[in-house]
């Protein structure tokens, strides 16, 4: 099948015939169901999180070496309980809950079918999206999403419209939702938590800007707001030019094998000086998080597309918006620690 696929003459630039091959069995909808729905619930109860006052939780007692084993799993399950306690007597926060999880959702969804759809457009073997559960009152309720890509790419445009899609899709789903967030500022959720700040990306500012409205580390926020600036930063995150996360596919199309490398080891370095600067200057260890990540991925190698052909204008003009989005989405302190 693979060979008559690749006899095929393409109708337009591009494309491949869809093989039967490609289309995910009912087992791999099964799966991917599952893990979508426990994603749906951990991400209500992170919004349901948000959205409750801080609520006093007893410190485990302390009488014993069990005792001090168990004492995260024991203050965890305690804060579970106060927190589901409290919004089974306060239903209002179901809705914001849902509402969270349905716009951070909506982000992570759009990022990979627009990766998954643009495989399918080139004929790649590519799993549905895998999103990956967090335990209940952890992050955001969830550690993200992510395709496996199955077969080659076959060329430099598919491996230049595959990494791309996926992070321009999910901002312009980002984008309205950043309005509204911004617009609605004044909803009753804290600007972070107890002794953190939330900083707002380049995209937020404009955004309150042009609407008139001020932000600072005061600021009420609101379901939206939080998916949103999660969000953005999720994608900040892939587009840095490395390995084998989107922003290295881009630039790797772009520029080349070499040059992918020393851009990637260029961007290494200038995230753990960001880093190291991030805990000095704003108390945050996130930045940290960063640099492990990218180091991990410069371990990765890059495989070679089939075809290196020229990109052409219209990708390299898709390349500089796709620069402007990382600006947009990019914050190089994203959380301040008091």
């Amino acid at each position: 099948m693979a060979e008559s696929i690749r006899e095929i003459k393409p109708a337009f630039e591009g494309f491949r015939p869809l093989s039967e091959g490609l289309n995910p069995s009912l087992r791999e909808w099964g799966l991917h169901g599952s893990l979508f729905i426990i994603t749906i619930i951990t991400t209500t109860i992170a919004g349901i999180m948000l959205a409750a006052p801080e609520l006093p939780v007893a410190d485990p007692r302390l009488s014993g070496p069990l005792d001090y084993v168990l004492y995260v799993p024991t203050a965890y399950l305690r804060s579970a309980q106060a927190l589901f306690s409290y919004a089974a007597t306060h239903p209002g926060l179901l809705i914001e809950g849902l509402t969270f999880s349905a716009a951070l959702l909506s982000i992570l969804l759009s990022h990979e079918m627009g990766h998954y759809l643009a495989c399918r457009y080139y004929g790649v073997s590519a799993t549905l999206p895998f999103f990956i559960p967090a335990p209940p009152l952890f992050l955001a309720g969830t550690f993200g999403a992510f395709i496996k890509i199955r077969s080659p790419i076959p060329s430099r445009r598919a491996l230049f419209d595959i990494g791309l899609a996926g992070p321009l899709a999910g901002f312009i789903v980002a984008l309205p939702l950043s309005l509204i967030g911004v617009l609605t500022v004044q909803s009753p959720l804290p600007h972070g938590g107890p002794g953190i700040i939330f900083n707002d990306p380049l995209l937020f500012r404009f955004l309150a800007r042009a609407v008139g409205v001020t932000l600072d580390a005061n600021s009420p926020i609101n379901p939206y707001y939080m998916a949103a600036w999660i969000g953005l930063l999720v994608t900040s995150l892939n587009l840095m030019p490395v390995g084998q996360l989107d922003g290295g596919h881009g630039t790797f199309a772009v520029f080349g094998q070499r040059a992918h490398r020393i851009i990637g080891r260029v961007a290494f370095v200038c995230v753990a000086v960001l880093a190291v600067l991030g805990w000095f200057w704003h108390g945050s260890p996130s930045g940290f998080l960063y640099a492990v990540l990218l180091g991990i991925m410069l371990k990765v190698r890059h495989p070679q597309p089939a075809q290196m052909e020229p990109l052409g204008a219209k990708r390299i003009l898709i390349a500089i918006l796709t620069l402007i989005v990382f600006a947009l989405c990019f914050w190089p302190f994203p959380i301040t620690i008091t």
